[in-house]
């Protein structure tokens, strides 16, 4: 029956995504979600209806908490600030994102984007909420990735930082400052979520509970000094467990592409359905990120450089070298073809790490060497 709001009820029949012999698990916990999933579609009306002059802001902030800038932009810039917060950033990204993807074949997870139109939310009434370019990402929607895995790769930079603060500031709130900042960002990037479609706030909460416990539990135990060997049999790891539970599903019935048909078919604009938030992108993304972590910290160009200190001027020489070939990885763009697509995503990712560990550093350094006076002879 419809309501004088113009919504109609609604149920989630229309969007399973477990075929016939998994109906059983479905009907265990999807109808118990009714009434969370419109109280989330009320909160993105809301905040698309009360403040849409904030538009540009929060497109702005769900970029900058978009997996792919803790690679290519928070990576380079905690590295070359602090090796060993770098690193973690990197690692502890790559391993939580793989749990995110893991966490969503389990959890399914609806996108508002889609679903108000297959449960039926407004019936014959328009659409109260619009989508954005950046809007229809594939992938289950619980829990949401850019909160949990910036949220845990962000992790020990807040700690690093506050523990430089109170070495040098014995001020309680100047010590909270980092903390507050962290929250802040990811409070943020959660209201981002929502406000494109992307989201229903208990997808965002779980991401920001699940990205802080990931955070604190990895931050003392990323590896850095294991040998080359160990970064492979990750890598491979990563492959094989993610095929491995991805074809146990399938073999029990599961439909893991239920999400990338409903986001094709209800996105506005099919150049808005983009390779990148395919599910398998995330995975060749991390395995290689692992292979060419390992690779990049045992290389020769690393060896010469791992010892060495950055002058604010070659950090700062570092970081833009770093953008602009960046900038020319994307200028090349992505091949057309899925598989391609999945085989390239890989080798960029292998050879990012050593890039911005080894050879730009080896670079700068060798450049500023050359450039130094030579010293006086007595």
């Amino acid at each position: 029956m419809q309501s004088c709001s113009g919504r109609a009820s609604f149920s989630l029949e229309a969007a399973s995504p477990l075929s016939n012999q998994g109906q059983g698990l479905q009907g265990l916990w999807l109808p118990g979600m009714e009434s969370t999933l419109g109280v989330g579609i009320v909160v993105a009306e809301t905040l698309q209806r009360q403040l849409p002059w904030l538009e540009d802001v929060w497109l702005w902030v769900t970029f900058l908490g978009d997996p792919k800038c803790i690679f290519f932009f928070y990576f380079p810039l905690a590295y070359y600030a602090c090796r060993h917060v770098g690193i973690s950033v990197f690692w502890i990204a790559l391993l939580s994102e793989w749990l995110n993807l893991i966490s969503k074949w389990f959890l399914f997870g609806e996108r508002p984007f889609w679903w108000v139109h297959e449960s039926g939310y407004y019936n014959e009434a328009p659409a109260q909420v619009h989508q954005f370019p950046v809007s229809c990402e594939t992938g289950p929607g619980s829990p949401s990735g850019h909160c949990m895995i910036t949220g845990a790769a962000l992790w020990p930079i807040m700690i690093a930082t506050s523990s430089q603060i109170a070495k040098r500031n014995r001020s309680c709130w100047m010590k909270l400052m980092p903390s507050l900042a962290y929250s802040t960002f990811l409070l943020a990037i959660g209201l981002s979520r929502i406000f494109i479609l992307a989201h229903f706030p208990h997808q965002v909460l779980g991401g920001l509970i699940a990205g802080a416990l990931l955070g604190w539990l990895m931050t003392p135990r990323v590896p850095v000094d294991w040998p080359v060997s160990f970064y492979g049999l990750t890598a491979l790891a990563l492959l094989l467990g993610a095929s491995l539970i991805y074809w146990s599903l399938i073999s029990l019935g599961v439909d893991l592409t239920w999400s990338i048909h409903l986001a094709s078919k209800w996105c506005e604009r099919p150049e808005w359905v983009h390779m990148e938030t395919r599910p398998f992108a995330s995975l060749s993304r991390d395995s290689g990120a692992a292979l060419g972590l390992g690779i990049a910290l045992h290389s020769p160009c690393y060896a010469q450089v791992r010892r060495a200190r950055l002058g604010i001027l070659q950090q700062v020489a570092c970081l833009l070298l770093v953008l602009g070939l960046l900038g020319l990885l994307n200028w090349l763009g992505n091949p057309p073809q899925l598989s391609l697509f999945y085989v390239f995503n890989f080798l960029k990712f292998t050879l990012w790490p050593c890039l911005v560990t080894a050879l730009v550093p080896w670079l700068v350094l060798s450049l500023s060497a050359q450039e130094a006076p030579p010293a006086k002879s007595k």
